[in-house]
């Protein structure tokens, strides 16, 4: 990390290791009921380190599934939300939930994971929009016993029968490092897997056309505080970033974020 080096604090769940990493990500669309819809896409992926990226489109859904030696990435896009799980050696993490109605969809990206409901063992929620947090009593249903995690600021304002653990920089949950991005609300948190290069921004960054974009004004608490949380991300360094909103962005990820945060974010 070029700005700070977050350091394992209160909720160090688990080591990450050198184990390999596997993400999927699935979308939510703003209509809770709305669910499977989207086309099936294949975009190359390749990392720093490790054998040649392998594609595989599977089905069921707007599915990608793209492999390297370490790290897969599955997308299924339903619309504008995405969530995303983020799996190693039988266990998984799920940040974010999406709309209400997402479950089955959360469900369905577990098993093309080869998963299921028992693997998933965190939930961390990048802040409190309902099309964020709208599944989190069903994915707790299936789930009773995952732990979750959101900024304190918003804890007040999401429903949950478990209250969420507050997290904040320097956190560690499942091996991915917490790190503070208020403005789009006040407790908005980012995620980033240090080791794979990978960002999971929620809402304090969005993609736009290959590139990134900042957060949106007009749904905002403060301005202000959301293009510091810009700069911020910024001074950490991975190779992709994943967005609540929009595509992803699958390289040269913190230098097109660097790129924007010297334009004013």
């Amino acid at each position: 990390m070029t700005a700070q080096r977050l350091v394992n604090r209160r909720v160090a769940i688990k080591e990450m290791g050198k184990a390999g990493l596997a993400i999927v990500v699935f979308g939510a669309v703003a209509c809770a009921d709305q669910t499977g819809a989207g086309s099936t896409t294949t975009i190359p992926f390749t990392t720093t380190s490790g054998p040649p990226a392998t594609s595989v489109t599977t089905s069921g859904g707007a599915t990608t599934t793209l492999t390297t030696g370490s790290t897969a990435f599955q997308r299924v896009d339903l619309d504008v939300v995405s969530a995303y799980v983020l799996y190693r050696e039988g266990e998984a993490a799920l940040i974010d939930t999406g709309v209400d109605g997402s479950a089955e969809s959360i469900e369905s990206a577990l098993t093309e994971a080869g998963l299921g409901w028992a693997a998933l063992g965190h939930v961390i929620l990048t802040h409190k929009h309902p099309d964020h947090v709208g599944s989190l009593g069903a994915v707790l249903e299936a789930v009773p016993d995952a732990a979750v995690y959101a900024g304190a600021p918003d804890i007040p304002a999401i429903a949950s029968v478990i209250v969420p653990q507050p997290v904040a920089d320097g956190d560690v949950v499942f091996g991915l490092d917490i790190i503070e991005t208020p403005g789009h609300t006040a407790g908005h948190i980012s995620i980033l897997d240090s080791a794979a290069g990978i960002l999971v921004a929620g809402d304090a960054l969005n993609g736009a056309g290959g590139s990134v974009d900042g957060p949106n004004p007009a749904f905002s608490e403060n301005m202000t505080l959301a293009l510091d949380s810009v700069r911020k991300l910024a001074g950490f360094s991975y190779e992709v970033a994943l967005f609540g909103h929009g595509e992803p962005l699958l390289e040269g990820a913190s230098a097109a974020v660097a790129d924007l945060a010297a334009g004013g974010g």
